[in-house]
């Protein structure tokens, strides 16, 4: 009789064992049918290749069956100035949303929102060189504090003051960049002044400035990027009638710009100038921080970026009393393609309110880059 027990008590073991290894191999067909995320090159092999090649060149009009130009993803320019957002809304609502060509189909119902940022992500590999900053550092251009990132941009800017006579300053600033972080800068003013007998009018050209910019750091995942810069004005214009310094300024500046959650971003801007003659004219130290954030309307249409900026500036003189001033401003993109925008706002003293006023500042800007000034509207 105990060896019967002995007996089922081993049948009874094996048919557990059994009962459990089938339990094992249902689960496991289970998992392998369940479908496994796929990697972004996988993504964009089967949903963007057909077009744009494995290799990110584009196939010939021969294989995609139109004339259009593909776009080379081995440009890093190309593939690192955009931003992701800006990379998703034509992937998710096809080339028209950015008033691209429309062969660039919309994927927004045949792929994820996870798997068109795997794509993109894969897109952004085919550069070889890392020294590109990503353009989710390209933060939004406020009208005082520069921007660390390097720019391909055409500006016209106006200044409305009286300090202390009228006067409007136009400004045309051209911007572009070489190699993977640099930018170099010209910046041509054309002032009208009132006299001090607030009568006569002088106008001309003022102090020209050229400056050259570098991206020193940068990290996308970290939201941050760091620049060094240098600026040389120019005494080309007539100190007899208020429209220039009469000596060359030597300026040494830093930028740094942090992206913060839901689009938020803060900007500083400080440094030296330094005047080639100390007799006529004082070293002067200056920061600047800009605070905003980007709403858009509607999804992935027109951006709306108000903005904050707080300056400081004070010559390095005894006694020199140290200047305040808040700048409220919006920046609203005007094409589709945001590559045309305008942002206007008050420069309002602090302190020293006694012979400062407050100025309107306005600019106009065309990101030549992205297209021609009046491609991209529609």
């Amino acid at each position: 009789m105990g060896f019967v027990i002995v007996k089922n008590g081993i049948v009874t073991a094996l048919l557990a064992v059994c009962a459990l290894t089938s339990s094992v191999r249902r689960v496991d067909a289970a998992q392998s049918a369940t479908p496994q995320p796929r990697t972004g090159k996988q993504v964009y092999e089967e949903a963007c290749a057909a077009c744009h090649g494995n290799d990110g060149h584009g196939n010939p009009a021969s294989v995609v069956g139109f004339d259009v130009p593909l776009p080379d993803f081995t440009d890093c320019i190309f593939a690192t100035v955009e931003s992701v957002e800006g990379w998703h809304a034509v992937v998710h609502e096809g080339g028209p949303v950015r008033a691209l060509d429309r062969h660039m189909p919309a994927f927004g119902d045949a792929l994820t929102s996870e798997e068109i940022d795997l794509a993109v992500s894969h897109v952004r590999t085919f550069c070889k060189s890392g020294g590109y900053p990503q353009g989710d550092l390209n933060l939004p251009r406020a009208l005082v504090t520069e921007k660390a990132y390097p720019e391909n941009e055409a500006l016209y800017t106006m200044a409305f003051g009286r300090d202390p006579a009228h006067s409007v300053t136009n400004g045309f600033v051209y911007e572009r960049r070489f190699g993977a972080r640099n930018q170099y800068e010209v910046n041509v003013p054309f002032t009208l002044q009132q006299g001090e007998d607030n009568r006569a009018w002088a106008h001309g050209l003022g102090d020209i400035a050229v400056a050259v910019k570098r991206a020193m750091y940068h990290d996308v995942r970290r939201g941050t990027i760091f620049s060094l810069g240098e600026e040389v004005s120019l005494p080309t214009g007539k100190q007899t009638e208020g429209l220039g310094s009469g000596f060359t300024v030597f300026e040494s500046w830093a930028a740094v710009g942090q992206m913060l959650p839901r689009l938020s971003f803060v900007q500083f801007h400080g440094g030296l100038g330094i005047p080639s003659d100390s007799n006529r004219g004082a070293k002067e130290a200056f920061w600047r921080t800009a605070v905003g954030k980007t709403f858009t309307h509607p999804a992935y249409g027109r951006t709306f970026v108000p903005i904050v900026e707080v300056t400081g500036a004070r010559e390095l003189t005894t006694g020199a009393p140290t200047e305040w001033d808040v700048l409220p401003q919006m920046q609203v993109s005007l094409s589709k393609r945001r590559h045309v925008m305008v942002s206007g706002g008050l420069q309002i003293p602090i302190n020293e309110r006694d012979t400062r006023r407050t100025q309107v500042l306005t600019y106009f800007l065309w990101d030549w880059y992205e297209g021609g000034l009046f491609d991209g509207w529609r």
